[in-house]
Parts: C-alpha cells; sequence; structure tokens
C-alpha cells in the first residue's frame, strides 16, 4: 500500500482531520480548524497541497500546504466563490487545472491553478443541483452529474480549459433517481454513476475517442431486505425509511464497485463483470452511522468510512465483499469525506 496519509473531512466541526496509516491502524496526527462546512476536498500528492471546499459568507476554496510528518495543513491560499459551495472537487492537467460542482448554486466550474493559487473559471456551466464532477485521465473530457435534472453533463476541455459540449450535450439517468457520484474505470472505457433516491449504479459505457457516454445497464446497491422505499427530492429519507444512497468507489483490480446507503447504514460491493455488467451485492456491512463518504487504498486492501451522524471513523480489511472491522478512530462531527493520500 503506497498511502501513508489519511484526511477525514468533518462538515459539522469544520475541520479536517490528519491520520498516519500503518495498514491496520490510524493515528491522529493533526486537526485543521477554520474549515467551515467542509464537505470537499482534493489531495495533489505530488506538491502536497491540498484544496477544500468551505462554505459561509463568502463561500471559496482554500488551498492548504501539507507537512508530511505532522500532518499539519496550513493556508496559503484562498479563493471566494459567488453563487454557493461547491459539493465536489477534481483535479485534472497534472493538477493545474480544478474542476469543480456546486449542489446549492447548480454550477460547474474549471480554472486553472497557477502555484498554489486558483484562477479565474474559463468556463461555467449550469445544471440543477451539480454534485460531482471527474474528468477523464488524459485531461480531455470532463463530467459533471446533475442530481436535479437526472443527467450527465458531458464536456470536450480545450487546451485553453474552455468546455464544450459533446455531439450529446447530455446523457440521461431513469426520470427521478438523483445521479449522484461518479467513477470512471482504469481503462477508461466505463462510467459508473451512483443514484441517490434509488441506490442505482448505472453503466455507461464510454468512447475513447470522442468522449461519449451510452447507459448499458444498471443495478441496485442497496439492502432490499430491508423494506427502503424509493425516496424523492424534498423528502426526509430518515424519517420515512427512503432509500438514500450516498458514496461509490472502485474496490481492487476494477471488479467491485463499493458504495454506500445512509438510512440503513450500510456499505455493499456491486460486483463488475465482463463488458462492465454488474451483479448487485451479496451481502452488506453496517457501518458509521449515516455513511456520506468512504475511500480505499489504492491496492484496494482496506477501506476507511465515515459518517455523518458519527465522531469516529471505521477501518476495514476488504476480503473480497467482506469487511473486517479493525479499528474505530475518534475523528470530529459530520464527518462526510475521506481520501487516502
Amino acid at each position: 500500500m503506497s498511502a501513508s496519509l489519511v484526511f477525514v473531512a468533518n462538515a459539522g466541526d469544520g475541520t479536517i482531520s490528519t491520520f498516519r496509516f500503518t495498514g491496520d491502524a490510524l493515528e491522529l496526527l493533526s486537526t485543521t480548524e477554520g474549515l467551515t462546512g467542509c464537505s470537499t476536498f482534493v489531495v495533489d500528492g505530488e506538491r502536497d497541497l491540498v484544496y477544500a471546499a468551505v462554505k459561509g459568507a463568502p463561500a471559496g476554496i482554500v488551498t492548504l500546504a501539507l507537512d508530511r510528518e505532522t500532518g499539519a495543513l496550513t493556508e496559503v491560499a484562498r479563493r471566494d466563490l459567488d453563487g454557493g459551495g461547491l459539493n465536489y472537487i477534481a483535479l485534472t492537467r497534472g493538477g493545474t487545472a480544478l474542476l469543480g460542482a456546486s449542489y446549492g448554486g447548480g454550477y460547474g466550474i474549471i480554472a486553472p491553478i497557477d502555484g498554489s493559487r486558483i484562477g479565474a473559471d474559463v468556463s461555467r456551466i449550469s445544471y440543477p443541483n451539480l454534485h460531482s464532477v471527474l474528468p477523464s485521465a488524459d485531461g480531455r473530457f470532463a463530467y459533471f452529474v446533475s442530481l436535479g435534472a437526472d443527467l450527465v453533463a458531458q464536456y470536450a476541455i480545450a487546451d485553453d480549459l474552455l468546455l464544450t459540449p459533446l455531439a450529446e450535450p447530455t446523457v440521461a439517468a431513469s426520470a427521478g433517481s438523483g445521479p449522484r457520484h461518479l467513477v470512471l474505470s482504469a481503462a477508461q472505457d466505463a462510467v459508473y454513476v451512483l443514484t441517490e433516491f434509488s441506490a442505482e449504479v448505472l453503466h455507461f459505457a464510454r468512447d475513447l475517442d470522442t468522449g461519449m457516454l451510452s447507459l448499458q445497464g444498471a443495478t441496485a446497491a442497496f439492502d432490499a431486505a430491508a423494506g427502503l422505499g424509493r425516496s424523492r427530492f424534498g423528502a426526509d429519507p430518515r424519517a420515512e425509511h427512503l432509500i438514500w444512497g450516498a458514496d461509490l468507489h472502485f474496490g481492487a483490480d476494477g471488479q467491485t464497485l463499493w458504495a454506500s446507503e445512509r438510512t440503513e447504514s450500510t456499505l455493499g460491493a456491486v460486483t463488475v463483470g465482463a463488458g462492465g455488467t454488474l451483479t448487485p451485492p451479496a451481502r452488506f456491512t453496517v457501518t458509521e452511522p449515516q455513511p456520506r463518504g468512504f475511500a480505499l487504498t489504492p491496492d484496494g486492501s482496506r477501506l476507511v468510512a465515515a459518517g455523518e451522524r458519527s465522531t469516529t471513523v471505521s477501518l476495514y480489511a476488504v476480503e473480497g465483499d467482506r469487511l473486517d472491522l479493525l479499528q474505530q478512530a475518534e475523528t470530529g462531527w459530520g464527518a462526510n469525506w475521506v481520501r487516502f493520500a
């Protein structure tokens, strides 16, 4: 395992916890305060920089310098945002450009990074309740997920970072499913999207030349035995016992897709078969209450899960589709984002 640090954003406390990762244990090194409502961040491991989205008046993106020995994060720059805070940040072009998606503001951006400073937006797009965005590995394309419009918007990224809609600007998810988070396969020939209201994993084939997506199939990623109803926009999933899909990550060798569901607080592994076909989880692990975010080590052997209604994170050993609890470590309140570095 190449990862040596684990970062956890605690939106309730406005902090990021830095842990040293030793394989079977997490050791808290540092807690960085003053990050109001931090619910997403991204790590540039080459430059030891962390870009954290913060809320408040105004919302913004804070650039933090990482000291790998102490785990300390020190603010070195900030860029204010108009129109609301970001819910997802991703880097592209070797860390020289930043993509962002705003759920409350309904906008997406791409902006250059000069050293540690984020420049003005080169392009700004608009769809209701944008929840996430990721680039292709080669930095030529970007995919924005709109929960409010049940679609994935697809763009080419020009050399000057202008976003240009593809020949088919959007690809639809099923009505009312609430697409939320996406991942790209290692071969870049598939995109998988987790929906919030139906907790399905959607499989989109991806054309490597044009970047365009086409929906191929879907499977459930929640515990059907729990009696959950399908959710809807504006509902209270906990009060009504409704499906509440959250986060999605690849497991080892691209053969599993781990997904979290918050009402029943479960993690389950969807099997990825030949041609990207999907099989629903055979078992579920109850984890931290309301698991908004989690992450796996690069080799897929360890998983750390955070819960929005918890002050601990859980470290698991991954054995196929089984999770074996190794440790629970104290973090802040409202933990909702996890990354290894």
